[in-house]
């Protein structure tokens, strides 16, 4: 997952605690979009592209769905529910850090990413390590490709699981990015990361 799409340009301003310089716009035809708008992954670059309304409506959410526009799913639409999980088992799933997303892939791969001094860390997860993790927590298996998470922080005894979009995911780290200090984050950023798990919200 990259961070350079439309969507990452909005966090980092936020991070950076500047105003956007322009109105966001619709990358697909230019128009005006509020604040609380759609966003779409582009399959083909990677990255979150923001949307007006009528434009997502062309595109699909589900994997091989076209939408109404035709046969075009290089976008698909990203969900907005979020869904809190009872513990997931993630010890298995080879990556060493508490505070960290999980992707699964169109192609059957699934990669997680988390914050690091030298930046976002991404790691390859064992794909049967990851079927015996959805075994065990069975709405794992429903995550839409590409465009869901598993959301993670057991960082300091904490026990934060959820399912949630992936702009969800760039906006944790956009708090990562705003507050890290030092090697350990500082005595700023684990609040601040506390406080953004405390203030989701389950959505259907």
């Amino acid at each position: 997952m990259s961070t350079d799409g439309a969507l990452a340009r909005l966090i980092r301003s936020a991070a950076d605690h500047r105003p956007a310089s322009e109105a966001e716009v619709c990358d697909l035809c230019a128009a005006p979009v509020p604040e609380d708008h759609p966003h779409l992954y582009d399959i083909g670059q990677g990255e979150v592209r923001c949307a007006c309304r009528p434009c997502s409506l062309l595109f699909p959410a589900e994997q091989g769905r076209p939408g109404p526009g035709g046969g075009d799913v290089r976008f698909r639409l990203i969900p907005t529910r979020r869904v809190r999980l009872a513990k997931v088992d993630t010890a298995t799933l080879g990556v060493p850090v508490g505070l960290v997303f999980f992707v699964p892939r169109a192609d059957g791969s699934v990669t997680a990413e988390g914050p690091s001094p030298a930046g976002a860390m991404r790691w390859e997860v064992d794909a049967a390590a990851w079927q015996r993790a959805a075994a065990g927590c069975p709405p794992l298996a429903g995550l839409a490709p590409d465009v869901e998470a598993l959301l993670v922080n057991t960082v300091h005894g904490l026990d934060h699981h959820w399912i949630v979009p992936v702009d969800d995911c760039f906006r944790m780290l956009a708090v990562v990015r705003r507050e890290w200090r030092g090697l350990s984050g500082g005595g700023r950023m684990w609040p601040a990361v506390e406080r953004f798990f405390e203030e989701l919200t389950e959505r259907p």
